[in-house]
């Protein structure tokens, strides 16, 4: 069975997002980047269905711009087999995403996609669902746990009540969730190999996906700043402090 991983080129997690000064979008001069951690869980497991002998292939996709070759280096180094960068310099939206990806599912028939359920940088949550939609697979989304078989996947979903499994039948599109696995570390012997693996470049105009943005950003601001608290010296005196600023009557 192939594997498909999709992965995303975003601002570290260890960085503190800055705003431009216009509020036009996040300012991305010069701010590191990297490997949507959700994504990078994907990636994971992914190698780890390969190394039990699940998967014979793991395919990394990532639509961006050129650099996110370094973003899929990344994934090759942990162990993917080739990779797939669709070159572009717009942002993309979730649904163009979801298309590109259909289209290169459709090419490749993989037996499984697997994906973060979410990016960092814009918590969408939508990518997964759409492509799922759009190849007419079942899903199973904020995976835990999974478990393939020849024909199946049980996908252990964390839900607002607990856990939910379910039984999908493959082809299908799996999303991840945080508990799902730790990611390893690429080996530095690794890291050399991933220079030598396959990558292709493909554009949107050559799957025959339109990308132009339906969305419109009116604005981007930081969080209004936590206000300091108020110490106080009895519970008298925090139930006056309270009905002072109207949370009890």
């Amino acid at each position: 069975m192939k594997l498909l991983v999709a992965v995303k080129r975003v601002i570290d997690y260890n960085v503190k997002p800055r705003v431009k000064m216009d509020g036009s979008g996040v300012d991305l001069a010069n701010v590191k980047m990297s490997m949507n951690p959700f994504d990078e869980i994907a990636v994971e497991e992914a190698i780890r269905l390969k190394e039990k002998g699940v998967a014979t292939e793991v395919v990394a996709v990532s639509i961006g711009p050129a650099k996110a070759q370094e973003t899929l280096r990344t994934a090759l180094a942990m162990g993917a087999d080739r990779a797939i960068l669709v070159t572009t310099d717009e942002e993309v939206e979730p649904l163009a995403v979801a298309k590109i990806l259909a289209k290169i599912a459709a090419e490749e028939q993989p037996g499984m996609v697997i994906l973060g359920k979410q990016a960092i940088d814009d918590d969408s949550n939508q990518t997964g669902q759409m492509l799922a939609a759009l190849l007419g697979w079942p899903q199973g989304t904020f995976a835990s746990k999974v478990e393939p078989s020849a024909e199946t996947v049980n996908v252990t979903r964390e839900v607002d009540g607990g856990l939910e499994t379910v039984q999908l039948k493959l082809p299908a599109v799996v999303t991840t969730d945080l508990r799902l696995n730790e990611p390893r570390y690429a080996s530095l012997p690794n890291i050399m190999k991933a220079k030598s693996k396959p990558l292709a470049n493909r554009t949107a105009d050559e799957l025959g996906v339109d990308i132009t943005r339906r969305l419109e950003t009116l604005k981007v601001s930081e969080p209004s700043k936590r206000q300091a608290g108020v110490k106080v010296g009895s519970v008298d005196e925090l139930v006056d402090k309270l009905r002072e600023v109207g949370v009890v009557g």
